[in-house]
């Protein structure tokens, strides 16, 4: 028997594969972290815009083998965030103000996100990450930083008890200014790798 990706699961990888690209810092600390862990985000906030490639491994238990994915994901500070899968088939998905609309074929679906509350704590979360509230962030997530500017990473572990459910954690990981990864695993064992390559010329 087969299913589809997880909706939560592509959600989350295009939310938080760009929303650290429009991160800022809230103007007092809300936990101790370390310094570069603030100069991360003051980096990553300079961003407004962003093209990027992608590859998505998705492993599903109930699936004999995993779910390939490739395109390009798009971003626009401070809350649009597209994600355009080229292969297998075409698909894409923008998040903005508030609705996600999917387009497949000839059809387009949309979900205003205030019909999901199961969602609502990890779309806040992406909210707070795109308006540089930390605080909403570190209400709603543990969050660890390690490594430095040259290769770090970020483990994200929620806090609230419904996206707790779904998601375990979240590792993003990247270099100064540029995610190269974002791995979300989820509570019932699934896991989808989000890979992301260079800039994509204008």
């Amino acid at each position: 028997m087969r299913r589809g990706a997880r909706p939560a699961g592509a959600l989350a990888a295009l939310a938080f594969a760009v929303a650290f690209a429009a991160a800022g810092t809230a103007d007092e600390a809300t936990s101790p972290q370390p310094v570069e862990y603030e100069q991360l985000l003051k980096l990553l906030a300079a961003r407004r815009h962003g093209h990027v490639t992608f590859t998505e491994v998705q492993r599903l238990a109930i699936l004999d083998r995993p779910l390939e994915s490739s395109g390009e994901l798009l971003y626009d500070a401070p809350d649009r965030l597209e994600k355009r899968t080229l292969n297998p088939r075409a698909e894409t998905l923008v998040l903005e103000h508030g609705v996600l609309t999917a387009h497949r074929g000839h059809r387009t679906y949309l979900m205003p996100l205030r019909d999901y509350p199961q969602v609502a704590p990890f779309i806040e979360s992406i909210r707070a990450t795109l308006a540089g509230d930390r605080e909403a962030l570190e209400r709603l997530f543990r969050v660890g930083f390690e490594g430095s500017l040259a290769h770090w990473s970020l483990r994200l572990v929620p806090t609230d008890a419904r996206l707790a459910g779904s998601v375990r954690e979240i590792r993003i990981e990247g270099e100064r200014d540029a995610i190269r990864s974002v791995d979300i695993r989820h509570g019932d064992g699934d896991r989808s790798l989000l890979s992301l390559g260079p800039e994509v010329s204008p």
